[in-house]
């Protein structure tokens, strides 16, 4: 006996209740102080950055850059306004999910890897990378705890807003458990693109294993020199958030932990393909000025194995859930 779905519920009035314009409020103002130093740096100021710096090296490249990332933070604000205004409820859902995994990826690693790289230093660990064993230091230490902390409290208002937008609009998507999915949601095609996800990940996932602990194979002279208590962190997390895409893929193309709720591999997917691909495919274009010669080898190759992986699973998820949109329709007449 087939259940008949509920109605959906009328669509909220965005922007009306005061949780959500408090999270907008404190999404927006979290860009202040990194737009107002970016600024300032555009305009020849000097704030933060040290003296023998290498941003002080070349001033066109560095305007550039910086340009970029304002451009990058000010996207924050639109999105911020989209999850928030009623006429965020019309944008094409592409549109929408696109910059939020893009935004997802960027921030995700950053509100996990600074507090634990601030534990590290409170146990006893080397300072962040950057701050200490550089002949030329990058940028005052005070400039990284108010970028990154505006960067978390960027995410958590964000993420906040998108989980009460997307529950709004597309809830019924991840209802249920994985048991109850169709069967004719999975097919050969999913299990393949997991299977050569789970593939790919294996040189990066050894590659960020071996730095975590230690290893320099592949490393640079610069980053062996440079290494600090930050610099494993990150290696750590990268580790974990592979295999979070990896296993979030794996979950939903094989209905494996069938009495989880669909949420979780599909947070998993989310989560986990764009942390990894969007922080490789930033590592690997954001401006090297401590390397000359760009990546070695094998680290080139460890970033496009973690885009190679990301791009998969999220066309995982994003073809998982248009065919339940699809089935829904279908069901619902």
């Amino acid at each position: 006996m087939t259940r008949t779905l509920a109605s959906p519920r009328p669509a909220p009035a965005l922007g009306a209740d005061r949780p959500r314009r408090l999270l907008r409020a404190v999404a927006i103002a979290s860009c202040v102080p990194y737009l107002a130093l970016k600024g300032a740096w555009i305009a020849g100021s000097h704030l933060g950055i040290p003296q023998g710096s290498p941003l002080l090296e070349h001033r066109g490249s560095m305007v550039v850059a910086n340009g970029v990332t304002v451009l990058m933070d000010g996207a924050v604000i639109v999105l911020a306004l989209v999850l928030t205004r009623p006429w965020g409820l019309r944008a094409p859902a592409w549109l929408l999910g696109l910059p939020a995994w893009v935004a997802t990826g960027l921030l995700a690693p950053i509100m996990a890897g600074f507090p634990l790289q601030l534990l590290v230093d409170v146990l006893g660990g080397s300072p962040a990378s950057g701050t200490a064993g550089d002949a030329r230091p990058f940028l005052d230490a005070w400039v990284f705890g108010v970028v990154y902390t505006g960067f978390i409290v960027q995410g958590l208002g964000l993420g906040a807003l998108f989980a009460l937008y997307a529950r709004d609009r597309w809830g019924q998507l991840w209802q249920g458990r994985v048991w109850e999915l169709p069967v004719g949601l999975i097919g050969a095609a999913q299990r393949t693109v997991a299977v050569a996800a789970a593939g790919c990940a294996l040189l990066p996932l050894a590659a960020h294993l071996l730095w975590a602990c230690g290893g320099t194979a592949g490393l640079d002279e610069s980053r062996v020199t440079d290494r600090a208590g930050g610099f494993y962190v990150m290696e750590a997390l990268s580790v974990v958030f592979l295999a979070m895409a990896v296993t979030g893929g794996l979950l939903l193309a094989f209905r494996r932990g069938r009495a989880l709720p669909v949420g979780l591999p599909l947070a998993l997917v989310w989560v986990g393909s764009a942390a990894t691909a969007c922080w490789a495919a930033w590592l690997s274009l954001a401006p090297l000025t401590d390397v000359a010669d760009g990546p070695t080898p094998l680290l080139g190759l460890t970033y496009a194995g973690q885009m190679i992986v990301g791009i998969l699973v999220a066309c995982l998820g994003v073809h998982f859930l248009a065919e339940r949109a699809a089935s829904r329709k279908w069901r619902t007449g």
